[in-house]
């Protein structure tokens, strides 16, 4: 139930303190809102901050995954960007954890590319292209699906791409970082993320992950994560009406 526009200073002093604690944060916008919706902001902080509250996850985990997420290239919310990998360090998290999670977030737009090649293939006669190299076809069986690629078609039709591709992904992340599980945690993510759903990235990743000892619980976790991206889009409007209505009462 949502709190009376009416609400009290001292209701929403504990709204606030409330929002602090789950989110971890406070921003110009929570404020326009809290003044206007307090309920929004009181049901906002639990149903966003449930997951991380009850989920399996590490603050770890969940910081990075948060990190992906505000940085791929579907969302570059700069703001969440900066708060999360800020508490990511703060938690334990290293130089290296968030490199790997940067290039992971570099590797998710492939997936496209190859459901866009498996398409093209529906098309054109792929019997005419040479074979795969058997050498080539062993990385694609060994890094393809960690990463929810398929990879026939591109190899079929570009071997030289698929090449420089694996290299890309098997070379271009750090030393040290992310055991595979917790890539595979950070790619579903990114996958099931509503900004960039994908899934047949999902249905790759899934059996990926369940064989490499993750649990459901945790899997579901790093899904629901996703969801409290569109609360950006909230952030906007409100700071946007803050403007608007600033403006108005700025007029002679």
């Amino acid at each position: 139930m949502n709190g009376p526009v009416g609400a009290t200073d001292a209701e929403r002093a504990q709204i606030k303190a409330l929002f602090i604690v789950e989110r971890g944060y406070w921003r110009p916008w929570t404020e326009t809102m809290l003044e206007s919706c307090p309920g929004f902001v009181r049901q906002y902080a639990r149903y966003a901050g449930y997951p991380a509250r009850t989920g399996p996850l590490s603050e770890r985990m969940v910081e990075l995954i948060y990190v992906a997420l505000d940085s791929s290239s579907s969302h570059l919310f700069e703001a969440g960007l900066r708060t999360h990998m800020k508490r990511a360090l703060e938690v334990g998290a290293t130089q290296a954890d968030i490199f790997d999670v940067l290039h992971l977030v570099a590797v998710q737009g492939v997936a496209g590319v190859c459901q866009a090649t498996d398409i093209l293939g529906e098309f054109v006669d792929l019997r005419t292209s040479a074979a795969i190299d058997p050498k080539l076809q062993a990385r694609i069986d060994r890094l393809g699906a960690a990463h929810a690629l398929r990879l026939g078609a591109v190899a079929r039709l570009d071997p030289g791409y698929a090449e420089v591709l694996l290299d890309f992904i098997e070379q271009g992340g750090p030393a040290a970082g992310l055991t595979p599980a917790e890539r595979s945690l950070v790619q579903l993510a990114l996958h099931a993320c509503f900004t960039a759903f994908n899934p047949d990235a999902i249905r790759q990743i899934v059996p990926t992950a369940l064989s490499q000892g993750l649990a459901a619980g945790e899997l579901l976790q790093a899904i629901q994560l996703g969801a409290h991206l569109a609360v950006h889009g909230t952030a906007l409007g409100a700071n946007v009406l803050r403007e608007i209505n600033g403006a108005q009462r700025e007029k002679p």
